[in-house]
């Protein structure tokens, strides 16, 4: 298959820019320089995966090394697919563009169940056998992690090895041996390499375990090595800071998660029964404030956010929080640096800590009492009450958010009819609480059917079927929707399907094909699943899906991932489930006595918390000094594949490029700050031009011409600013740039017949034409018409083509606004 797209290809997908692969902090090496080729896979769209912290800190790692080259690989949309198997292209890494079938070694990240369809999507574009067993020497090595990894075996075929648990050090190990074996052989024997793996602590090799089944199911694992029968999760004892991202690459246009994001701690020891991170992630390890604080500032510099989030599965419990946020701020909130708290837990936040996210700007504010009783919170070990989570609302309306988020789960174990009246009153209540001022303020509500996962005590329990979920969803929709509380769901058909690949065995691999065989893709995406078609795929393998996923599990069965070894005992499992019966709850270890779930072994493997940090030495985020506004214009050209931005991506682009350049540009003032900047009429996207212009306000005195060449240094290629200079207003936009605009159009066909007569134009006429030969005319529009704002749409109207012929060549703006 070919690869290397045009402009003309990226002209005809949605989203172009989020194929280019040139976003600042991109590394690209020269294959020739490297010995190994790594394609970091997300299945997921660009959105999605650039948001994934794991992909940021393994493209960190693997190329800090020499000899590897690691390139990022997402899940092309469903026009981009389409383009490529029209053209006989295969799917392609972002930093070289070359195809996925030429890497060595081919890792997939697996975050979510409903992402399997997209894994055959990659390797059938590429010519890549779904199958290890299939695979021949010239194919590449195709392997996994991710916290899907726990129960593999849905996918196990598909994988010639997969990694359990924390992957920074057990990829590069990985790695190396790869390369140890490429040295002193010449070339690399898949056999050979898959039973080197196997003796890395946290690699599972399929293939080295055999599957048996009778008429009851699933019965057992059997091993082919007597010294491999089990795969014990790998554990990352300290969060080092050679290991973060701190130059992380970012993302163009709009990711799920636009902003730094750093990693203050791994694992979490309250134990949510439900909660599958809480288990295979233990035990908690924090990073020191120190540490946090110089990442930071190194991260910022290098990207340009405004946004710091501070990642964590419970943030609000790490244990030097109020230092972290007081410190934070001190430094970077004078330039307007937000910082957000995703995920906590009712009570773990103060009103002083409140007070301190605050202060640059409000973000989101989320809270999960996932059941509405006391009793109901007791059997998940949900160790929050209801005047807590009351509490902490009242604190942040009190503060000034205006929207709370919050989630509850139905369907948990021993949950009643009064379950779900609890919600109705628990949401009731946070909705009466008034924001003071009278200010307006709202709720809203998300709620989803729980999914037993593996390695947790709810293992063994039914999942609700989908009418009962449906039936309580609706409900709760029924009663609590209103002006003040928005209500929103995951479709319980969605959580079956998850359901049924978190405790599922082999035999799914061949019901996730025969699904994508009927076009399954983004399963995840409520706008591309088709429950229809899983059901005639699930018809094809002979299965019950619902019958699968309602059925409780005995505690003396054989479960399909009892080979994995997550360092939670069975044993503790078992106690948290009739700890769950009986309504009792079990203390988070991390500031009370061990709960011996049997992680840590208090040598290697212990909890670490931050030390102590060393006390505050700055204010807290001084104001900008008392210095005179001046208002810059700037020219700039935008060519070659920068024409795939859009006005919004361009405005995000410039701003982080402001903050790199460390130019002292004056915010907005209100909840959220912005740079002043103003802009030309925008440009549609894959238009060129040469003649943009856009004004800033800095604080004076400023030095326009280091302006300009700082703003260069630090901005993608194909932004060019030619000249920058101090206007005494922002309302001298206009002055000296009058005049038509004109642009050259490029056609890739013979489109335009030189001898086609074009009228020639009266002094009166809006626009005007010149051809130059077939393939190249000038346009010149001297004033807009309804109907015909664009160039494309002028030149098609008047030749009577398709308009997307026109845009898939090439227009650029010469002269005029």
């Amino acid at each position: 298959m070919q690869t290397g797209l045009n402009g003309s290809l990226l002209a005809s997908v949605r989203k172009p820019s989020t194929y280019l692969g040139n976003e600042i902090n991109t590394i690209r090496k020269d294959p020739a320089s490297v010995d190994l080729l790594m394609a970091l896979c997300f299945p997921d769209l660009y959105e999605i995966g650039t948001s994934h912290f794991g992909l940021q800190i393994l493209y960190h790692i693997l190329n800090r090394d020499k000899q590897i080259a690691a390139e990022r690989v997402f899940s092309p949309g469903p026009d981009m697919e389409a383009l490529l198997r029209t053209t006989g292209r295969s799917a392609f890494s972002l930093e070289s563009r070359r195809p996925l079938e030429t890497f060595n070694i081919i890792g997939f990240s697996l975050l979510y169940e409903l992402n399997y369809t997209n894994i055959l999507t990659l390797l059938d574009l590429s010519g890549i056998p779904f199958y290890a067993a299939d695979r021949k020497a010239a194919h590449p090595l195709v392997i996994a992690g991710g916290p899907c990894t726990v129960n593999p075996e849905p996918v196990a075929d598909f994988f010639d090895a997969m990694v359990i648990g924390d992957g920074e050090r057990v990829t590069e190990e990985m790695c190396r041996a790869w390369l140890e074996i490429k040295k002193s052989s010449g070339t690399v024997d898949r056999a050979e390499i898959l039973d080197r793996w196997s003796s890395i602590e946290g690699v599972y090799v399929p293939s080295l375990f055999t599957a048996t089944y009778d008429a009851d199911g699933f019965q057992h694992l059997a091993p082919a090595k007597k010294d491999y029968i089990r795969v014990t999760r790998a554990v990352v004892p300290h969060l080092t800071a050679a290991d973060f991202p701190n130059t992380p690459v970012v993302p163009y246009g709009k990711p799920v998660h636009d902003r730094l994001r750093l990693e203050i701690a791994r694992g979490c020891t309250r134990g949510c029964r439900f909660c599958q991170a809480g288990m295979i992630y233990r035990p908690v390890r924090e990073r020191p404030v120190e540490d946090l604080l110089a990442l930071a500032g190194q991260a910022l510099e290098a990207t340009g956010y405004e946004d710091l989030s501070l990642l964590s599965l419970s943030t609000g419990d790490y244990s030097r929080l109020h230092h972290l946020l007081e410190r934070m701020l001190s430094v970077h909130g004078k330039d307007n640096v937000a910082v957000s708290v995703p995920s906590f837990r009712a009570g773990s936040l103060g009103q002083e800590e409140m007070g301190l996210i605050r202060s640059v700007r409000k973000t989101g504010f989320t809270i999960a009492p996932e059941a509405g009783t006391q009793r109901l919170r007791d059997v998940i070990n949900k160790n929050i009450t209801e005047e807590e989570i009351v509490h902490t609302v009242s604190d942040a309306f009190g503060l000034g958010w205006n929207l709370i988020k919050t989630y509850f789960m139905v369907g948990l174990p021993t949950e009643t009819d009064a379950d779900i009246d609890g919600i109705v009153s628990l949401v009731s209540r946070l909705a009466r609480i008034k924001a003071p001022g009278g200010r307006g303020k709202k709720l809203h509500v998300s709620v989803a059917a729980f999914i037993p996962k593996s390695h947790t005590p709810f293992q063994w329990e039914p999942q609700v079927s989908v009418a009962r979920a449906k039936e309580l969803i609706f409900s709760l929709k029924r009663r609590l929707e209103s002006g003040k509380v928005g209500f929103k769901w995951q479709h319980p058909e969605t959580s079956l399907l998850e359901g049924l690949f978190a405790r599922g065995d082999r035999r799914l691999s061949a019901l996730i094909e025969a699904a994508w065989r009927r076009g399954c893709r983004f399963d995840g995406w409520s706008d591309s699943f088709d429950f229809a078609a899983w059901q005639a795929a699930a018809e094809d393998c002979d299965l019950d899906m619902e019958a699968s996923v309602t059925r409780k599990r005995e505690i003396t069965e054989p479960l399909p991932w009892d080979h994995v070894f997550t360092g939670v005992s069975r044993v503790f499992l078992e106690k948290e489930r009739d700890s769950a019966y009986g309504a009792r709850l079990t203390p988070d270890c991390r500031d009370q006595e061990c709960s011996g779930c049997g992680v840590c072994d208090f040598e290697t493997v212990a909890p670490r918390l931050s030390p102590a940090p060393a006390p505050v030495q700055e204010g807290l985020a001084p104001g900008r000094q008392n210095l005179p506004p001046v208002c810059l214009e700037v020219s700039y050209s935008k060519t070659g594949e920068a024409r795939f931005f859009g006005h919004l991506e361009f405005i995000a682009i410039l701003s982080r490029a402001i903050r790199r350049a460390r130019v002292p540009v004056v915010f907005s003032q209100g909840f959220h700050p912005k740079p002043k900047l103003s802009f030309s009429d925008p440009l549609p996207v894959g238009m060129e031009s040469e003649c943009e212009r856009f004004w800033m306000t800095v604080y004076g005195p400023a030095d326009p011409e280091a302006i300009r060449q700082a703003l260069n240094r630090c901005l993608p290629d194909g932004f060019f600013l030619h000249e920058c200079r101090m206007v005494a207003t922002r309302k001298d936009k206009s002055s000296g740039r009058t005049g038509p605009a004109v642009y050259n159009i490029t056609i890739n066909q013979d489109l335009f017949d030189a001898r086609h007569e074009v009228p020639a134009p009266s002094e009166t006429d809006p626009f005007a034409i010149t051809v130059l030969d077939p393939r190249n005319l000038v346009l010149e529009i001297r004033q807009r018409q309804k109907g015909l704002s664009s160039p494309g749409q002028i030149v098609a109207s008047v030749f009577g083509v398709d308009e997307a012929l026109i845009v898939q060549g090439r227009v650029v703006k010469r002269a005029g606004l």
